[in-house]
């Protein structure tokens, strides 16, 4: 790798990375007059959201969590030139970490599905709309936005798949989806003992 391509990854892995850590539940929540943190489940996120100021916050937060990692994507995509390039999954993946894990609140961030899901609106735009409309069904019919968005998630590189994704795509973001899903284990425990909260 050329000392080009490798300060091209390492100035994508930061902006991505910063722009995940955008706290977009905090400041929709501080509108209101709200500590996102401080109340419900305490976490930054569109769904501790939703059940605390509602929808239309929630769903406020939903989108400004998919923008700065589809932000990010489309940053790497200019800087390469090709929309499904391994510097753009390496954008998705800094921007996810940044929100999951930012560094100005100790590292305690989100779950990561809104800020992948606005990645891959960039990578995979049909399959994207059709599973952001199914998480906003699933989560109304269940009342429980944990399992909508371990079941996007598990539908996401399916429909890669059949969306004609390649095997290192699929690999990059199988991996992504385990880490989703490791993020959800408490709601998993909540879910198994009837204890998760309802949206």
């Amino acid at each position: 790798m050329e000392s080009a391509e490798v300060l091209s990854y390492i100035g994508v892995i930061l902006v991505g990375y910063a722009l995940g850590t955008f706290p977009s539940a905090e400041l929709v929540a501080k509108r209101f007059g709200t500590e996102i943190t401080k109340v419900g489940s305490g976490n930054p996120g569109a769904s501790n959201v939703i059940r605390e100021l509602g929808w239309k916050a929630g769903m406020t937060v939903f989108l400004l969590d998919m923008a700065k990692a589809a932000i990010a994507v489309g940053i790497a995509w200019a800087v390469c030139g090709a929309q499904r390039d391994p510097l753009t999954y390496t954008a998705m993946c800094a921007a996810i970490v940044g929100h999951v894990a930012p560094v100005q609140r100790k590292f305690r961030g989100g779950k990561g599905v809104a800020s992948g899901g606005g990645a891959m609106f960039v990578l995979f735009p049909i399959v994207s709309a059709v599973l952001f409309i199914s998480w906003f069904v699933i989560s109304k019919v269940t009342r429980k936005a944990s399992v909508a968005s371990l079941a996007i998630s598990v539908a996401t590189p399916i429909g890669m798949y059949l969306d004609g994704a390649k095997a290192w795509e699929l690999y990059v973001v199988l991996g992504i989806v385990v880490f989703v899903i490791v993020k959800h284990l408490p709601n998993l425990r909540r879910l198994r003992s009837h204890t998760e909260p309802s949206l």
